[in-house]
């Protein structure tokens, strides 16, 4: 008898953006496993280094092994999901490693969550100060972690939380692969978690599956607790859009409130997009007007709320 191998896509995209809460909505449906970030990303980069030129054996290593080899970390890891028709494996370094998904996986697809990266760092600057008397592992030393300014700039940086996703993601919406892509604002997902769930599985091929928005669990206090920032993964048990006001100074909200680039269409990206678009905030706005179909439109434009 032979046994059906679930179906794996990824979560990826920029933090402080949903992931997480996206995560905890799929697993609800009991043909998928989803999860926060996994450790998969990590040991996938670690077998890759381990078969690179560094390693004087690596010339008895076929690329038909390396693939074997890789593939083999994920059914591995997910030996016990077995049972699931569809994993997610979240982890932002996917972005990144679109060939890798393309080669080992060719039909998987890759949910982005995104957000204005203004706002990911409002996020971000909260959690630090709510955990006040806590040194955050998110910075290197305590010249990062002086201000809100140093805080935003070493988050900023190429390699480093923001930064890095915010760099992978752009490689990959102009990526010869961009038409896996489908890329989720955060806003669109707490605003209308159902239309934007419903959309998902339109793009992922899926069934509909009547999630509840009131009723949302998921926790990872020890891994939060590790990197001294409690909350990072804690996600609020109903979905809901709340307003507030940024707690970061005028000009360093300016300074990155421009960067959100997926917002205006591009011919040099297939990627397929759910995002928010400034409008005046007082236009009625219909079902119809805030969701395009995914069907034959190559961008999915929607409107914003102001904060």
């Amino acid at each position: 008898m032979q046994v059906t191998q679930p179906k794996l896509h990824f979560i990826s995209g920029l933090p402080r953006s949903g992931s997480t809460l996206l995560g905890a909505l799929l697993r609800q449906n009991p043909r998928f496993h989803a999860s926060m970030s996994s450790p998969v990303g990590g040991l996938v980069i670690s077998m890759l280094e381990a078969m690179s030129a560094d390693n004087e054996f690596s010339v008895f290593i076929t690329k038909e092994q390396k693939q074997a080899l890789t593939r083999t970390i994920f059914s591995t890891y997910y030996q016990p999901q077995a049972d699931k028709a569809v994993i997610f494996d979240t982890n932002r370094l996917w972005c990144s490693k679109l060939p890798l998904i393309h080669e080992l996986f060719p039909d998987a697809k890759v949910i982005c969550c995104v957000r204005n990266v203004a706002w990911i760092m409002d996020s971000v600057e909260r959690l630090i100060r709510k955990n006040a008397f806590d040194v955050s592992r998110l910075f290197n030393n305590s010249g990062e972690r002086s201000t809100v300014y140093t805080r935003t700039e070493a988050l900023s940086q190429s390699g480093r939380l923001v930064g890095f996703a915010y760099n992978a993601l752009k490689e990959a919406f102009y990526s010869e692969y961009s038409e896996s892509l489908l890329l989720v604002d955060y806003d669109i997902l707490s605003q209308a978690p159902d239309k934007t769930l419903s959309l998902i599985y339109q793009f992922l091929g899926e069934s509909p599956f009547e999630h509840d928005f009131t009723n949302v669990e998921y926790e990872a206090n020890e891994f939060d607790r590790r990197l001294n920032t409690e909350g990072l993964h804690q996600v609020r048990s109903k979905v809901e859009f709340q307003p507030r006001a940024t707690i970061l100074p005028p000009d360093l909200f300016a300074q990155y409130e421009s960067l959100s680039f997926w917002e205006t269409p591009t011919s040099s990206s297939l990627a397929n997009v759910i995002v928010a678009q400034p409008q005046i905030p007082l236009a009625p706005q219909s079902d119809t007007e805030l969701f395009d179909s995914l069907n034959g439109s190559k961008s999915k434009k929607s409107t914003k709320q102001k904060r």
